[in-house]
């Protein structure tokens, strides 16, 4: 039987009855066909109780669903008369049809249109037209076509009828935005819609959402058992809004007082501690995070200074053409394979290694062969280079920062907590770093090259004697760390702004954490940019960030006078010298 428990109207009732006609209608009631029509003074109930009455009343009818708003329903969509609006949203909320959703969407978005009040149209983006009644397309809106109007009232019970039917979609992320939506307004009258959805939904996530919504609706109830299965519920949680609602939870039973305030009281306690737990864990992440990118910042200079003993002051650049050579990839894959967008990192990574590479090779063929053995004119050199490289930039793609995209499978995060969320462009990073770490640690270990490079590293001379091509091996291994810094700009791309000055806020870190780790020691490397990332988040949560980088800076120069090789012992013909 359809219910019809509200009537939309805050005028007077009829112009022809007398105030006495009305008080008796008002109170009686009007009996018709089996159905009560009762009338209410709708601007003394509450707003948000007011928008979930508008759905209440619908909700839990039961007749034939409509494949599609009906011509009536659209008239009333598009008159004037905003109570006439709402009547028909609760009419087609109560059918639950996707069908209906263009439509709503079109008188959410502005895009739906009246012609002479007869035909209903909804505007598309691309200037066409669409009868919302038959189909019919149009080449344009028809000059005579007038926007229907809504005001906030209608909105907001727009926005609830939009959630009560994408809670019926097939699509889980549908349904979840739907919940969300409705724990807007948690209020008693929506608990028919949110157990009818309970009993049907099977994607854990969002079964989990309507429980929520449901226990804080239930919170509110007289019940001491449920309210009591509310509590526990919400201490489940580790949103702050339902630790609000638990602080504020009203108790006018005196007898049952204690016990709901102790439940209360404990669920407080446990959503503080997954709050704090949180945040603990926010922080090792975003050191993890922050480390990892210093670890591939550093490591290509782990290579060039630990490996070769060059000052390379022109490395934050290297870093900042590989970042340059993922924004070319992606303008280049945007327009020559628009559908292959999503997965223009994977050839962006080859590409920013082998660019950085080859200016990391000519740089060493053409300037710092001449300066084996002279630090300090090396420094100077790669300095006035990097400089060079600056300008280079500026000129080719301008002074300004450049956008670089995320795809798709790297936009978004995992919820762990209300307060933390984990962005999968960071956790790509992590693994990213660690894949490039076992690469280099493999190449120096049980390749060819590396044992040229350990034996170069060790003895020149002797290698030299041997038949190593040292002068070969020595722009190979420059190579191999100006493509690695490569790398670190490519990942770089994915998480900040892409501009000339890139790799200028990473040079100093990365070699704090070169010399930190022991110069020439991978391991060591990793031990310091890890440790370093994870302890200056920590610092920045009490002090901030400025403070931090200094705090860093004075701990690196007390551990370095107390042991000046670093975290590991420093080997190699460098030890000897």
């Amino acid at each position: 039987m359809f219910l019809r428990s509200v009537v939309l109207n805050r005028r007077p009732l009829s112009p022809t009855l007398s105030h006495e006609g009305r008080g008796r209608l008002g109170s009686a009631g009007i009996r018709s066909g089996g159905f009560m029509l009762r009338f209410f003074s709708w601007g003394s109930i509450r707003p948000a109780l007011r928008l979930t009455l508008v759905l209440s009343g619908v909700l839990l009818a039961s007749f034939t669903a409509q494949a599609k708003p009906d011509a009536g329903q659209l008239s009333a969509l598009a008159s004037d008369d905003n109570d006439r609006k709402i009547g028909a949203l609760q009419q087609i909320a109560a059918s639950a049809e996707s069908d209906a959703l263009p439509i709503l969407e079109a008188l959410q978005n502005d895009a739906l249109y009246t012609v002479d009040a007869k035909r209903v149209l909804i505007l598309h983006e691309n200037g066409e037209a669409t009868d919302a009644l038959t189909g019919e397309t149009l080449a344009a809106l028809p000059d005579t076509a007038e926007g229907v109007m809504i005001n906030n009232r209608v909105r907001n019970a727009l926005t609830l009828t939009l959630a009560a039917i994408r809670l019926s979609s097939d699509n889980a992320g549908m349904r979840l935005a739907a919940i969300e939506t409705l724990r807007n307004t948690p209020e008693p009258e929506l608990l028919p819609l949110l157990e009818r959805a309970l009993l049907k939904e099977t994607d854990a996530r969002v079964k989990n959402r309507i429980e929520i919504t449901r226990a804080m609706i239930q919170l509110q109830g007289e019940d001491k058992t449920v309210r009591l299965r509310a509590i526990r519920i919400l201490g489940e949680t580790s949103d702050p809004a339902n630790k609000q609602l638990l602080e504020a939870l009203p108790v006018s039973d005196a007898k049952s007082s204690a016990e709901l305030r102790a439940a209360a009281q404990q669920a407080i306690r446990d959503i503080n501690l997954r709050l704090a737990r949180g945040e603990i864990m926010g922080e090792v992440f975003s050191g993890l995070s922050l480390g990892s990118i210093l670890l591939l910042a550093a490591l290509g200079l782990a290579v060039t200074y630990g490996l070769m003993g060059v000052i390379n002051m022109a490395h934050g650049e290297l870093i900042m053409i590989g970042a340059y050579a993922t924004y070319v990839t992606q303008m280049l894959v945007r327009q020559y394979a628009p559908d292959w967008f999503d997965w223009y990192p994977l050839l962006a990574l080859p590409a920013s290694f082998l660019t950085a590479a080859l200016v990391g090779i000519l740089l060493e063929r053409l300037v710092i062969r001449h300066l084996y053995g002279r630090p300090l004119e090396t420094l100077l050199a790669t300095w006035g280079i990097s400089l060079m490289l600056i300008q280079a930039v500026r000129t080719i793609f301008g002074a300004q920062n450049v956008a670089v995209e995320n795809p798709a499978w790297l936009s978004g995060g995992i919820e762990i907590y209300s307060n933390l969320i984990l962005p999968y462009n960071r956790i790509a990073i992590l693994v990213f770093a660690a894949f490039v770490l076992f690469a280099v640690v493999l190449l120096l270990t049980r390749s060819r090259m590396g044992l040229f490079v350990r034996a170069v590293t060790q003895n020149r001379p002797m290698a030299r004697c041997m038949g190593v091509a040292t002068a070969r091996v020595d722009a190979l291994t420059f190579g191999l760390g100006a493509g690695i810094a490569g790398l670190a700009g490519c990942a770089l791309s994915q998480i900040g702004n892409v501009g000339p000055e890139l790799g200028q806020g990473y040079i100093v870190d990365s070699f704090m954490v070169v010399v930190l780790g022991g110069v020439g020691q991978i391991a060591g490397t990793v031990y310091a940019a890890l440790g370093l990332g994870v302890l200056s988040k920590f610092i920045e949560g009490y002090a901030g960030a400025v403070l931090a980088k200094i705090a860093i800076l004075l701990m690196i120069i007390v551990f370095i006078q107390k042991r000046p090789q670093g975290i590991f012992a420093l080997k190699g013909r460098f030890a000897d010298a």
